[in-house]
């Protein structure tokens, strides 16, 4: 039979165990809650640079098109000179 002292003991050692259980969860909680908050960060930086992105790629499709009616507006004034024969 186990005497008080040596179930005291068992308990104290029990709680330890516990406590040191308890201080690495709460190590590894704070170790992803900054990771959390990096990758949140990251995000919205993905997200900064998609809309810079998406409104380059606006204005690429733009310029095209604008080139494309320089290009025609060339094409006609040469087919006008060549009509007159210069």
């Amino acid at each position: 039979m186990t005497s008080e002292i040596e179930r005291i003991t068992i308990l104290e050692g029990k709680i330890g165990q516990i406590i040191e259980h308890v201080n690495q969860l709460t190590a590894e909680n704070e170790r992803l809650r900054q990771q959390v908050k990096e990758l949140k960060a990251m995000l919205k930086d993905y997200e900064e640079q998609a809309k810079k992105l998406s409104k380059m790629q606006e204005e690429m499709e733009r310029y095209r098109g604008e080139r494309e009616m320089i290009k025609q507006k060339i094409e006609a004034l040469i087919n006008q000179i060549e009509k007159i024969g210069l």
